[in-house]
């Protein structure tokens, strides 16, 4: 006896992140990648939350526009600490400066997410998990902005890499601080409806 998968079909992702990738990957999901073009700048008075979710809205909404048929997934995460919203670092010093406002705090990592069932209809969301990061000496700051692995990332820094050495608490998610809460993505994906896959 065959037994069904729990997916409903091939995914199309709107995003050239490997981590979102690796974590569709690292459940099965089969998905296909598409780059999305668009301009990420926050609009006066947005808040996080509606920042994610119309980023990650935007990034489907490009790459359904190119295709006939198919889910469109969106998906955009940022870090808010003390009122400040951490994208990604435009350069080392941008990076420590970030580094520097999560040095022993608590924050929040928001990721919107967006579903498009092209011809049909769109669900957006969002996930937030806490995260708490140890107070970070000027070595270990240093240290860490030489691997290179804040480049790139929202709040300058990768939970699932050498930042691990870092965090002492999570509330929430794991997944959705790597950048795709995907228990939110399988229950979002069962509420759009049928899908021409």
């Amino acid at each position: 006896m065959q037994i069904p998968s729990p997916f409903p079909g091939k995914l199309i992702l709107a995003s050239s992140s490997p981590r979102r990738a690796e974590i569709l990957s690292s459940v099965g999901w089969p998905f296909e990648a598409v780059t999305a073009g668009i301009d990420e700048s926050r609009q006066y008075g947005e808040t996080p939350a509606d920042y994610v979710q119309r980023l990650a809205r935007e990034k489907a909404e490009a790459v359904a526009s190119m295709r006939a048929t198919g889910l469109v997934l969106g998906a955009d995460t940022t870090v808010v600490v003390n009122d400040n919203l951490l994208g990604q670092p435009s350069d080392d010093d941008d990076a420590r400066r970030m580094l520097c406002l999560l040095s022993g705090n608590w924050h929040d990592v928001l990721t919107g997410v967006a579903l498009i069932n092209i011809g049909g209809s769109t669900n957006v969301n969002y996930e937030t998990t806490r995260v708490r990061f140890a107070r970070m000496t000027d070595d270990e700051i240093d240290w860490y902005l030489s691997t290179g692995e804040a480049n790139g990332k929202a709040g300058a820094y990768a939970i699932q890499g050498r930042a691990a050495l870092f965090i002492e608490e999570i509330e929430g998610e794991y997944f959705n601080i790597v950048g795709l809460p995907i228990r939110l993505v399988y229950q979002m994906v069962h509420q759009v409806g049928p899908t021409n896959l």
